[in-house]
Formats: structure tokens, sequence, C-alpha cells
């Protein structure tokens, strides 16, 4: 009985990510023969086959948010309201491919994204000019993207990494980032949080990122039945943000409620993930 339940879920929660190709695109990604651009044994491959990733994801959408002109990107070109699984499809099948791929997979995959970002370009209610393919938004997005992917995995990943595995994470998705056009992107823990602070002037809450928040953390386009759980991965994504960011984001911390409650439901929840999409399934 357990095994039929773990294999509902498990396919439920594949679906959700992966779109109704994801069977396919699996199997294309993990046994096309081939070189790829990280050995099996490299960091980035832990990191980004892990539970994790559901919580790291939802904190790197809101952290993002923070940069005017990504956010304005996003709020204007991505379809996030209207179709935020898809977008959310893409994301994990380029994170996929780009990890795990062959190396000329991985190589197509960042050119169809270089092609869609050469091609997104507007201005901000202000009137700022922005450009997807602008090298300097790209770091943000990357560095963004990158801190929290690993402060997820530090905290809720079943096999978390010593500093010098953390700092060779950051280093592996720095071979991603300058695929994509970023201008020589950090390469250990250190240099990350100091790309971060860099951007920090830059950086505040717009009407749109407070509502992609509103939207991502209280208004999922989900079914009430599994709003729970999604809840509970939203209030532990919550929970990695800088402290600097949730101010930002108007998201107070409750230091008791979470450390008591928030903390233990996200190790729970990841484990459950962990459980449902085992064994064999990575991406």
């Amino acid at each position: 009985m357990l095994t039929g339940v773990r294999e509902q879920l498990g396919q439920a929660l594949f679906r959700r990510v992966a779109g109704p190709g994801g069977p396919e695109t699996r199997a294309r990604i993990h046994h096309t023969p081939g070189p790829r651009w990280f050995a099996p044994d490299r960091p980035i491959r832990t990191v980004h086959g892990d539970a994790s990733m559901f919580i790291g994801g939802l904190t790197a959408l809101l952290l993002q948010s923070l940069h005017p002109l990504a956010m304005a990107a996003v709020a204007g070109h991505s379809g996030f309201r209207g179709d935020p699984w898809g977008r959310l499809q893409r994301t994990s099948t380029f994170l996929a491919v780009t990890t795990y791929g062959t190396a000329a997979d991985a190589q197509e995959a960042v050119d169809q994204v270089r092609g869609i970002h050469a091609r997104i370009r507007g201005t901000t209610a202000e009137g700022v000019p922005y450009h997807a393919a602008d090298p300097h938004l790209l770091g943000w997005v990357h560095a963004a993207e990158t801190d929290s992917f690993l402060r997820a995995h530090e905290r809720y990943g079943s096999r978390p990494l010593d500093a010098a595995g953390y700092d060779a994470y950051v280093a592996d998705t720095a071979r991603v980032a300058e695929a994509l056009g970023v201008a020589a992107p950090p390469r250990s823990r250190a240099e990350l949080a100091e790309r971060l602070s860099a951007y920090r002037p830059e950086l505040r809450a717009t009407p749109e990122a407070l509502a992609a928040a509103r939207f991502l953390l209280f208004r999922p386009p989900l079914p009430l039945a599994v709003r729970p759980f999604y809840g509970g991965l939203a209030a532990n994504a919550v929970t990695l943000l800088p402290p600097w960011a949730r101010g930002m984001l108007r998201l107070p911390r409750v230091p008791v409620v979470e450390d008591l409650a928030v903390r233990p439901t996200g190790h729970a929840l990841t484990r459950t993930i962990r459980w449902a999409m085992a064994p064999g399934r990575e991406a």
C-alpha cells in the first residue's frame, strides 16, 4: 500500500515540476550517451538533485524579485501569473539539462535561453530601460538563485556539503552562468556573498515585487487540498531569505514559531518529497 501511495505522490510531484513530457525528457537527459559539463561526483549534481530545491526555488524567486529591472522583465514577459507551472517546468528542465545532460544538449539549452533573453527588453514604470541579456542583470539573477539553492541544501539537504563542497558548488554554477552571459560570476561562497552585497544599493521592493510575493506565498494556483503542503514549503522559503530581503518584502520574522514549527515542517516535507520521488528521480 505504501508503495502505491509513494508512486502516486511521486508521479503527481513529477508532473507538476517536469510537465506532461517529463518521463521522456528525463530519459533523454540521463541516458543519452556523451560527455557532460559536470562529472557524477560534482557538487552541482548533489545540490540540484535534492528535494531541498523545492524550497530553494521559491526563495530564489522571492529574492530575485527585489531587483526592479529583473522584476519588470518577469512581470512583463514571463507569464508567471497566467502560466506559473509552465515557467516552473521550463526552469526545472533547464537546470536538469545543464546539470545532468550531455554537453551538446546543455549548450543547446543555453543557446535557447540566450535567444529568449535577447528579445526581452522594455522599460519599468519609472521609464528605466531593461534588457534581459544585460550581463549585470543576469549576474543578479544568477547570484540570487545560487545563494538560495545553496542555503536550502545546507539546511534541508539529505547530504549537506562541507565548506569546500559549497565553494565547489558555486564554482560549478559559474560554468552555466558564463555560458548564459554572466560576466565573471562568483566562484566561492565568499565571492557570492560579496556579489550579493554589491547589488544591495540597486534593490527595492517595487509594487510588482510585493504583488509577486503575495501571489507566490498566499495565492498559488493550486487545489485547496494541496495548499497546506505548499504553504509549508513557502513558509520555509521565507525563512531562508536574508533578513534585509525579508524586511523589504514585509515578511516579518517570528522566531519561536519558525524555530519550533516552520523549520521542522520543512525537514518533514523535504523528507516526504525525497521518499515519494525515489528511487532514481534526480530532476
